[in-house]
């Protein structure tokens, strides 16, 4: 039993992978690779020591809380946003929602 529903499209191809009929078109080769980059891009090797102010780390703490995940993850997972780009200060631009959306859209092309 699935833990969520399935359209049919999906039950169709659920039942084609469990009979062995789909197979993939990456070489051996290519599937070792994207497991490595895989577990590169998980790891965490380093270790950072940073001060923050008190409200600012209980502000933190709240946020993972309702995030349901520990705000070391938190802190770790909005520095990567950041590091990669992927990380707007939606409030620092006084941009309306519109503005937002279309700058979102023409940054995904």
């Amino acid at each position: 039993m699935h833990a969520f529903a399935l359209d049919p499209e999906e039950q169709e191809l659920l039942a084609a992978f469990e009979a062995g009929e789909m197979q993939s078109d990456f070489s051996e080769e290519r599937k070792a690779k994207l497991g490595q980059m895989a577990e590169a891009s998980l790891k965490k090797d380093k270790r950072i020591n940073i001060r923050i102010s008190s409200r600012d780390l209980q502000a933190l703490q709240q946020k993972a809380l309702e995030e349901g995940m520990p705000y070391q993850t938190l802190v770790s997972s909005i520095l990567h946003k950041y590091a990669s780009g992927s990380l707007y200060d939606l409030s620092a631009q006084h941009q309306t929602p519109q503005d937002i959306l279309k700058a979102l859209k023409s940054h995904q092309r």
